[in-house]
């Protein structure tokens, strides 16, 4: 199965991938399916259901999925004409997406939000239906946001993992174990596979100019976080601190009573600059969600920034290796907090972080799986129980201590010789078995942990 970087890396805006960018994505497929269809059509409604309900107000669920509807997309989102859009659906009930007629829809009314019925493919779903002039549903599609804005229709769920489509690629493992037995073979490194796998399916110019995007963005919502101060929106009253721990940082720099953990405080801080963009709604990149989308661009920054004889040339690398180890997860687990928890969102982040680090700080084969295990290992188990539903506590912290995991899993992991008592394939295994039990109430409900026991009004 292939995946590519460019998947498991998305340019999109906050606050969430499954939640906020999802819907967007499968409100823009919706009417593609309306536009190739010899019906006429007058309106457009929505259901959301599970996770999409009970969160979705918090995540920005309604907000997307309206836009979506409207003809937005993530990639292009502008910020003016997406709030015009939705004054033009507050006020006049209509909807102008390019190529249909426009479209009677009420945000009261054609917006449900269905907490009694969830959908059986996941716990993200909502139904999208499109009407004619009496009110009739004539089209209707159930859609699945399955994390880290990766859509599926119904039938496409159903028909499982084989759906990968395009030219076949010279390395394609769907295991850890596969991965280290190709690295092996070949004598190549996990990012020279991952990228010979991209330049079969899209070239060298896209893989190039395509990884430095990617990088741009993470640096520059990084650099806009540490200089933005205020409060959050959602209700919470949640301040951002990213700016203020950041002049605190630059002021104590070169002093000599300075602490040598405060290098903990530059990875957290970078983390942190990222989720409270990512809260506020701003552009980030999934990493491989929004909601960890903090934790492998601090790690990087920390890279360059901090470690001796980093060079920007192995960022490429870092990138190829992290969506790697991204890629197994998805494939064999999850990176849905809806699904499984955030261990399969920071945790998966923190796995590859850690694979990406100890690449570019030379490490083998062997030594990236063992840094991947160590980060995902030690984040087993972990709730997601956002309060009020909101992406911001404990989500930005929580990076800030993925980005801190991260960094010490691929250190641990270059210490040794790459061997070690549980495989990656495992762990991933237990992080989906651990998914499945776990209760309803810890994945992205807001109905256990901290979203109940933390007074949030």
């Amino acid at each position: 199965m292939f995946l590519s970087v460019f998947e498991m890396f998305k340019v999109g805006i906050g606050p969430s991938s499954s939640h906020t960018m999802g819907p967007m994505v499968a409100a823009a497929r919706f009417l593609d399916m309306m536009r190739a269809s010899p019906f006429h059509f007058a309106g457009v409604r929505a259901s959301l259901h599970g996770s999409l309900a009970f969160t979705g107000v918090g995540h920005a669920t309604d907000r997307a999925t309206i836009l979506g509807l409207a003809g937005f997309v993530p990639e292009t989102y502008d910020q003016d004409k997406a709030e015009a859009a939705l004054a033009t659906a507050r006020d006049d009930n209509l909807l102008h997406p390019d190529g249909l007629p426009p479209l009677r829809f009420d945000p009261k009314a054609d917006l449900i939000f269905d907490y009694d019925t969830p959908l059986t493919g996941h716990a993200n779903g909502m139904v999208l239906m499109a009407t004619d002039a009496q009110g009739d549903v004539t089209l209707r599609q159930v859609f699945y946001s399955i994390g880290g804005g990766f859509v599926m229709t119904e039938e496409e769920l159903a028909a499982g993992k084989a759906t990968d489509e395009g030219p076949p690629i010279p390395y394609p493992f769907k295991s850890a174990a596969e991965m280290l037995e190709m690295a092996r073979t070949s004598g190549k490194s996990i990012a020279d596979m991952k990228r010979a796998n991209e330049v079969a399916r899209g070239g060298h110019d896209t893989l190039k100019t395509g990884t430095q995007r990617l990088w741009q963005v993470m640096r520059d919502c990084i650099d806009r976080g540490l200089t933005t101060d205020g409060i959050l929106p959602g209700g919470l009253n949640v301040k951002r601190r990213a700016k203020a721990i950041h002049d605190k940082l630059l002021e104590e720099r070169g002093m000599n009573l300075t602490a040598p953990h405060t290098i903990n405080d530059w990875m957290s801080v970078y983390a942190m600059a990222v989720n409270e963009e990512n809260a506020a709604g701003g552009q980030v990149v999934t990493a491989p969600t929004n909601g960890a989308a903090g934790v492998l661009p601090a790690t990087l920054r920390y890279y360059l920034d901090h470690v001796p004889g980093a060079s920007e040339a192995h960022i490429e690398d870092f990138l190829l290796t992290a969506a790697a180890i991204g890629g197994l997860v998805k494939y064999n687990a999850s990176i849905s907090g809806a699904e499984a928890g955030c261990q399969a969102e920071v945790g998966s982040a923190a796995a590859m972080a850690a694979a990406g680090l100890c690449a570019v700080m030379g490490g083998t084969p062997e030594h990236i799986e063992n840094a991947a295990e160590i980060a995902l290992e030690h984040h087993l188990g972990m709730t997601c129980d956002p309060v009020r539903g909101l992406v911001q506590v404990p989500c930005i912290e929580r990076n800030g201590l993925g980005a801190i995991k991260a960094v010490s899993a691929a250190s641990l992991a270059l210490r040794g010789d790459g061997t070690h008592f549980v495989p990656l394939d495992a762990c991933i295994e237990t992080m989906r078995q651990t998914g499945e039990d776990m209760s309803e109430k810890y994945k992205e409900t807001a109905l256990g942990g901290l979203a109940v026991n933390v007074p949030n009004c």
